[in-house]
């Protein structure tokens, strides 16, 4: 005769309980191979089927004294050990914790569940990464990795020194609506032939699925909602489950609306270059106000905004004023210094002291803006004067050139950087691989011989694109702006 626990005086979700302590204690037991050569689940997931809702929740109450009764229903638990930290969790599994590891036990790819479940392919990736980051799921490491070696007493994040995404900055048109006076590249090129462009993205699916990495097209120009087959290569590039960014020029409402009903952007960049008046100098009467306009399109549409500015020695001091009046108004501000090249070459940077003062000004009042971001690699000697951790730099990793970062231009040509001619291949005649792993490549991604020993180059670097405006040979000699005496990690910032 079967006896009920209830009949016990005991609770009858007392069974499941039992069940679950039991795959958490087997779970605690286990180890993590590593690393892995595919994408795959992590050997200590386990799911139990159980008929009483909230039992995790209901264990951590115990733990901490509190009450909390389990309610009938079926519920299915996942429990798993985190790789990188060890520790066991343990929770109600979600329908995409469900799906992710359907889909890895019956080799579907992304793209064709996608097609099945009627989703866009980039919510199964997000799904995916998702579980990654909770351990769920494991991946092998990203082999956009940085080989600098260090002895610090207190190394680097590793974060910092390996990369999860790698962007594409594709510069589909050289065709502007404006003709500003800093520009670094009016050069006419051959318009993209579209055919080509499908070829591209294929190309760097390839390699990013080879790189163990996400990749991300950032769509520029001249502007790019200009080229006539945008919106076909924007739909195609969210088909491949890219991640999408656009760095134009103010547009008409329902031309932002048409690009959502693809897929929304993980940002849109704009530029301004100061105050009204400055701006609107070096950019063209009624830019400003087209541009504060326009940002208010973008925050209604919930598309994230960035705008841009491009420092000079003219416009150096207008930068925060400029970022309280965007304080409300755009997600991030940030800024770069001139390229002295193209058009550009007719401006000035600032002196190097006042430059060095300004940073320390602008870090000050970042503190109280929410939208002045940081971009400029130097930064981070300042941060490391006032004892704070660093930031990722320029993109993410310091210097990005031929890191996590390549640009292509409409007639093919890749650069390390935009923003300086650094010509290391073309994409219509070499694979996306061949101009990575090139020597020419490896060697924007090495930088500047002079920061090889800098305490803080995992973050830094400074500008190549700066020290070729200056004459200076970017591969042996420091950005001039850094104010860093190199390898004795000692400097004298201006307060």
């Amino acid at each position: 005769m079967r006896i009920q626990t209830g009949e016990l005086g005991l609770p009858d979700y007392l069974p499941d309980l039992a069940r679950l302590e039991s795959a958490i204690s087997e779970v605690e037991c286990l180890e993590i191979r590593t690393p892995v050569n595919d994408i795959s689940i992590n050997p200590t997931v386990t799911l139990l089927e159980v008929t009483w809702k909230n039992l995790p929740t209901f264990l951590g109450a115990k733990k901490h004294g509190a009450r909390l009764i389990p309610l009938a229903g079926n519920e299915v638990v996942i429990v798993w050990k985190n790789q990188k930290t060890s520790q066991v969790h343990v929770r109600e599994a979600s329908k995409e914790d469900l799906l992710v590891l359907k889909l890895l036990v019956e080799g579907i790819t992304p793209k064709e569940a996608a097609e099945k479940e009627h989703f866009p392919v980039e919510v199964i990736d997000n799904f995916i990464e998702k579980a990654k980051g909770e351990g769920i799921v494991l991946a092998p490491p990203s082999r956009i990795r940085r080989d600098f070696i260090y002895t610090e007493d207190k190394p680097f994040d590793g974060n910092f020194l390996s990369a999860p995404t790698f962007t594409l900055q594709w510069h589909i048109t050289q065709d502007c609506d404006l003709h500003c006076r800093h520009c670094y590249d009016r050069s006419d090129r051959t318009s993209l032939d579209p055919r080509l462009g499908h070829r591209i993205l294929k190309d760097l699916s390839v390699f990013c699925e080879n790189m163990h990495v996400r990749g991300q097209v950032s769509f520029s120009g001249g502007n790019p909602l200009l080229y006539p087959h945008f919106g076909e290569l924007y739909h195609a590039a969210s088909e491949q489950g890219f991640m999408l960014a656009v760095l134009g020029n103010p547009a008409p409402y329902k031309q932002i609306e048409a690009l959502i009903d693809i897929r929304k952007p993980v940002f849109f960049q704009v530029s301004l270059e100061g105050l009204e008046e400055h701006n609107d100098h070096i950019r063209g009467t009624g830019h400003f106000r087209r541009t504060l306009d326009f940002l208010q399109v973008l925050r209604d549409l919930d598309i994230y905004s960035m705008v841009m500015l491009t420092l000079t020695e003219d416009n150096m001091r207008q930068v925060i004023p400029l970022a309280e009046i965007l304080r409300d108004v755009t997600d991030l501000f940030t800024f770069n210094r001139l390229s002295s090249v193209g058009e550009g070459s007719a401006l000035r940077l600032p002196q190097s002291d006042a430059y060095k003062a300004f940073i320390w000004e602008y870090l000050n009042a970042a503190e109280h803006n929410p939208v002045m971001g940081l971009k400029d690699n130097l930064f981070n000697i300042v941060l490391r004067e006032k004892g704070m951790d660093p930031f990722g730099g320029c993109t993410g990793f310091g210097c990005g050139a031929a890191f996590n970062f390549l640009s292509v231009l409409p007639d093919g040509e890749v650069h390390a950087c935009r923003k300086f001619p650094s010509f290391i291949g073309n994409i219509f005649c070499q694979t996306l691989t061949e101009i990575y792993d090139s020597s020419v490549a490896g060697r924007y991604r090495s930088g500047c011989l002079a920061c090889g020993g800098c305490a803080i180059r995992p973050v830094c670097g400074g500008c190549l694109a700066v020290a070729h405006s200056h004459g200076i040979d970017p591969f042996t000699a420091h950005d001039p702006y850094c104010f860093l005496s190199q390898g004795t990690g000692s400097y004298s910032p201006a307060r």
